[in-house]
């Protein structure tokens, strides 16, 4: 999209501060840190930040910003990784994150709809006592409302899907400044196209997300976690493939290689072995998880795996899963200054052994450095490379691992991205994924978004 002159920013902004007042900031702070992730990519401020409170100041914004043809860039958490807020073209960072009523919880129906700036954790907080919780965990504590713009996974997803299996409905702000719904409470219907699923994962390029309607679920009656070491990558992988394979109903299944192991360790205080590593979560009746264990446990025994660790009361599988979480600071403290180029592969299951050892040997031959985590379970891994930001040679080999990465997982019919998106950083990779069906999702951002002003630079490149 072409530039926007100066004078029309400074007219956007003007009519911002005066529908939000001292909701509207254009200090070089805010700006930065609106403008930047923790992905690998370089960051770029927008020109002010409008923090609305409602669906309808996020309509007037949208149509402020229309009337100015000024870029709008959403923002709920920052925690993405594909440099989705990176204000590429300027213009208003729209920060969702104020937006946090919980709008209703209906329990006998199993669903909720909260406002796009309520967190995961501050949903699974309400949801305490009541006997419902929401799946959906990235790890990171994101806003919902980002988590649906970006199609967020995570742990559980073996089990309970993505934000597309566990969306039933979205409020949307469009680029014309329409407020729509795009379904109705029902779990199903077959009424006109999915513009629920249009919009989840188009990463704030046709739309801008102010509710959820979430799918709940009960509280599984009992939990048991727990981690295995195995004596090689390609073991722990088979099992899971032979877990996946007999339909043994496992929660979470996710694996770390012993580099991601030794970080997990040192950053959290752990003794485990320094091994490739699954770490399971089984949940169901009492009966039904001793069923799961006992069939598991032989599965890892004939692959290798040995030395079950349990953790079944919730103190014990929370450090549990704390420390898997925090595998991406935990792999940033191997090297202390160095940074982290996040990759983000995800192939069929019976595919993911041949792809993660190929990776593995691709790692070591390069002479790179980084550690190997993944949700297996659906055959979804990340390779963190560590790279020295001052080496431009070592960056470059890093990006071209990148890309080899990501042809051996197309090689393998996987895909480029299985939970982070596209953003910026990924566009060439989307058009080597899906050729000439990128022409058609170029058409629908056109007619959805024909001014360009919707997150713009991110998916897929104008035309």
């Amino acid at each position: 999209m072409p530039d926007v002159p100066a004078d029309l920013h400074a007219a956007t902004i003007a009519a911002l501060s005066e529908l939000l007042g001292p909701r509207v900031t254009t200090s070089v702070s805010a700006r930065e840190h609106h403008g930047t992730d923790p992905s690998f990519h370089p960051g770029a401020a927008p020109h002010a930040v409008a923090y609305p409170h409602s669906t309808e100041e996020v309509q007037r914004i949208v149509q402020i910003c229309a009337e100015h043809r000024t870029p709008m860039i959403p923002f709920g958490a920052g925690t993405s990784l594909e440099g989705h807020v990176h204000a590429i073209h300027g213009g208003i960072c729209i920060d969702l994150s104020q937006m946090t009523r919980i709008v209703r919880v209906s329990p006998e129906d199993l669903d909720a709809t909260v406002e796009a700036g309520v967190t995961r954790e501050q949903l699974d907080h309400h949801l305490r006592g009541q006997g419902l919780f929401f799946p959906v965990d990235p790890g990171a504590n994101a806003t919902l409302g980002g988590m649906a713009s970006t199609r967020a996974s995570g742990t559980n997803a073996v089990r309970y899907g993505t934000m597309r299996e566990n969306v039933l409905a979205l409020r949307v702000v469009t680029a014309r400044g329409e407020i729509i719904d795009t379904a109705r409470r029902a779990r199903k219907s077959a009424a006109g196209y999915d513009l629920t699923r249009l919009m989840i994962g188009a990463e704030g390029t046709l739309g801008v997300i102010t509710e959820v309607t979430l799918r709940l679920h009960g509280v599984p009656e009992h939990i048991s976690a727990a981690v295995c070491a195995f004596d090689t990558l390609a073991g722990a992988v088979d099992a899971v493939i032979e877990t996946i394979q007999l339909a043994v109903p496992i929660a979470r299944i996710e694996l770390l290689d012993a580099l991601q192991m030794e970080a997990c360790n040192r950053y959290a205080e752990l003794d485990q072995p320094v091994a490739p590593t699954l770490f399971l979560e089984f949940h169901g009746s009492e009966r039904g998880v001793a069923e799961q264990v006992e069939t598991v446990q032989q599965i890892c025994a004939e692959h290798g795996g040995a030395g079950f660790r349990w953790a079944t009361d919730h103190m014990g599988r929370d450090q549990l899963w704390k420390a898997r979480h925090h595998a991406y600071w935990a792999g940033l403290a191997l090297r202390p200054g160095w940074s982290a180029m996040t990759t983000d592969v995800c192939v069929p299951i019976s595919r993911l052994t041949a792809c993660l050892t190929e990776t593995h040997a691709d790692l070591e031959a390069s002479g790179l450095f980084g550690p190997i985590v993944g949700h297996v379970g659906d055959g979804n891994f990340h390779v963190l490379l560590l790279l020295d930001p001052n080496d431009p040679e070592q960056v470059r080999r890093g990006e071209a691992f990148h890309a080899r990465l990501v042809e051996r997982a197309l090689a393998h019919d996987g895909t480029c991205t299985g939970e982070h998106g596209i953003g910026c950083g990924k566009l060439d990779f989307l058009t080597r994924e899906h050729g000439p069906a990128v022409e058609l999702m170029r058409a629908i951002k056109h007619a959805l978004d024909p001014a360009g002003l919707m997150n713009p630079g991110k998916v897929i490149r104008p035309s």
